[in-house]
C-alpha cells in the first residue's frame, strides 16, 4: 500500500495520521462518487474509527483475516448486535476494497466473513391514538410550528430521517400532494402527502423566512437558519413525545414503522409500502406483516368467542 510521506518507509507502523488520510480519501469517494448523504459518511467514518481502535499499532496492510474474525468478537463481547456488526463489517470491507483499488493494499481481510446472528425483532409502532397525539402540537411558535409539519410529514409519507433533512422546498408539490425523495443510493421517489401534513407544511412555509439564512436552499431549518441537523429532529421528537405523554421511545424511525403499519391495515397493499418507503427488496417490507399479524391477533383474542380460555369448572 503506498502510505503518505508522514508514514515510515517500510510500512512498519501507520500512525493516526495516515489512517485519517486514508479515512478522508474514503468519505469523499462515499460523497462524490457514490453521492451517500452526510449523515451516512458520518455512520461509516464511526464504524471505521472501531477498526482503527482494535487494530491499534498493527498496519492496515498486516492486517489478515483472523484479526478481523477477533475484532468482530471483541465487539459482539461488548454487547454490539449481530446487525450493528454486519453493518460494520460492511463498512469495513469497502473501505479495504478502496484502499485496494488506490493504495496498493494488496488482499481485503473481510471477504469471507460474516457477523454473528442475533434474534430478530419486529419493528415498534406507535397505535393511531399515539400517532395522532405526537403530531397534534400547538402552533405557538416558530419552532412548533416547524415540528409539526416535521412530524406530520414523517406519519404521512415514512420518510427516513436522512431524506426528510435533506428537502428543499421546490422538492415539494403540495397542489399534487406529492414530495419528491432522494433515498439510499440516490435513488428518486415519489411520495404522496396527506391533507394534513400538507395544512402543516404550508403552516411552516409561512414562517420559514423569518428563521431561514438568506441563502439556506433547506425546507427546515434550524435556530440559526441553517439546514436542521438529523440530531436536533431527533432531541426535538423526543422532548415533544414526552410533553404529549407517549411511552414510548419517540425517534424518527419510530413514526416511518408507524406510518408503514398503519397504511398496511388499512389497505393490505404490500407492493404500494413498499414504494413509498423506498425499499428495494419486498422481503424488507414484509416485517410489517408480521406487526399487522400481531395487530389482527389482538383484535380476535378481544372478539372470537373461542379465542379466550375459560375455565373448565
Amino acid at each position: 500500500m503506498t502510505a503518505p510521506a508522514s508514514s515510515k518507509a517500510d510500512g512498519a507502523v501507520l500512525s493516526d495520521g495516515p489512517n485519517q488520510q486514508f479515512l478522508l480519501g474514503y468519505l469523499a469517494w462515499l460523497r462524490n462518487e457514490k453521492q451517500y448523504s452526510e449523515l451516512t459518511a458520518q455512520n461509516y467514518a464511526r464504524d471505521l474509527g472501531h477498526l482503527f481502535e482494535l487494530a491499534a499499532a498493527t498496519p492496515l496492510a498486516d492486517l489478515k483475516i483472523h484479526h478481523i474474525r477477533r475484532y468482530i468478537a471483541q465487539l459482539h463481547s461488548r454487547g454490539l448486535g449481530g446487525r450493528t456488526l454486519a453493518r460494520m463489517l460492511s463498512a469495513w470491507r469497502g473501505f479495504f476494497t478502496y484502499l485496494m483499488r488506490d493504495h496498493g493494499l494488496s488482499d481485503n481481510p473481510c471477504v469471507g466473513l460474516r457477523a454473528p446472528k442475533s434474534a430478530k425483532s419486529l419493528p415498534q409502532a406507535l397505535s393511531p391514538d399515539e400517532a395522532a397525539r405526537m403530531v397534534d402540537l400547538p402552533a405557538d411558535s416558530r419552532e412548533a410550528i416547524r415540528d409539526k409539519a416535521i412530524f406530520e410529514l414523517f406519519y404521512s409519507s415514512g420518510l427516513r430521517l436522512a431524506e426528510l433533512v435533506d428537502l428543499d422546498p421546490n422538492q415539494l408539490d403540495l397542489n399534487a400532494g406529492e414530495v419528491r425523495v432522494t433515498g439510499k443510493g440516490s435513488k428518486t421517489r415519489i411520495v404522496p402527502i396527506g391533507q394534513f401534513a400538507i395544512t402543516a407544511l404550508q403552516a411552516w412555509l409561512a414562517v420559514r423566512d423569518q428563521l431561514a439564512k438568506a441563502d439556506e436552499t433547506a425546507l427546515f431549518v434550524s435556530q440559526r437558519g441553517s439546514r436542521i441537523s438529523p440530531r436536533v429532529v431527533q432531541l426535538r421528537m423526543k422532548q415533544w413525545g414526552i410533553r404529549q405523554g407517549i411511552t414510548s421511545n419517540v425517534h424518527p424511525h419510530l413514526l416511518r414503522h408507524s406510518f408503514a403499519t398503519h397504511v398496511l391495515q388499512s389497505s393490505g397493499d404490500l407492493r404500494a409500502v413498499q414504494e413509498m418507503l423506498g425499499h428495494a427488496s419486498i422481503s424488507t417490507t414484509q416485517v410489517y406483516t408480521h406487526l399487522d399479524f400481531q395487530y389482527l391477533s389482538k383484535i380476535y383474542d378481544a372478539a372470537h368467542p373461542r379465542a379466550k380460555k375459560k375455565d373448565p369448572t
